[in-house]
């Protein structure tokens, strides 16, 4: 898992990607998995803000703000992927794509839904 040449990690890092995209612009094109997420954004929201209630939604990083969203869908709405995976998943995105501290932060997120704090 999380290998840069597996098909899911691929999936799940173009993903987030458009999810960063559509973020600073609506216009973006999005497939229907990510229009899904994108219209979900009012369920996923509140819980990533219970779960970090220091860093609201519109101060966090885009780039963590997309990974925390396709990870929060998956783990509540789609439902399909065994929650450790997502959890490794979403954690390898955040080494690849985001800052130095960002696999901690979006670990720590996350691990304290997952907890049900």
């Amino acid at each position: 898992m999380g290998k840069a040449t597996d098909p899911r990690h691929l999936r799940r890092k173009k993903i987030v990607q458009n999810l960063f995209a559509a973020s600073l612009n609506s216009v973006h094109i999005l497939a229907p998995e990510e229009k899904e997420i994108v219209a979900s954004f009012n369920k996923l929201d509140p819980i990533i803000e219970k779960s970090a209630p220091e860093w609201p939604i519109d101060k966090l990083n885009h780039v963590d703000l997309a990974i925390l969203r396709l990870a929060v869908y998956e783990l509540t709405i789609d439902r399909v992927v065994p929650e450790k995976v997502i959890v490794d998943e979403a954690v390898e995105l955040a080494k690849e794509l985001g800052s130095e501290s960002s696999p901690a932060f979006v670990n720590g997120v996350l691990g304290s839904i997952l907890k049900g704090e």
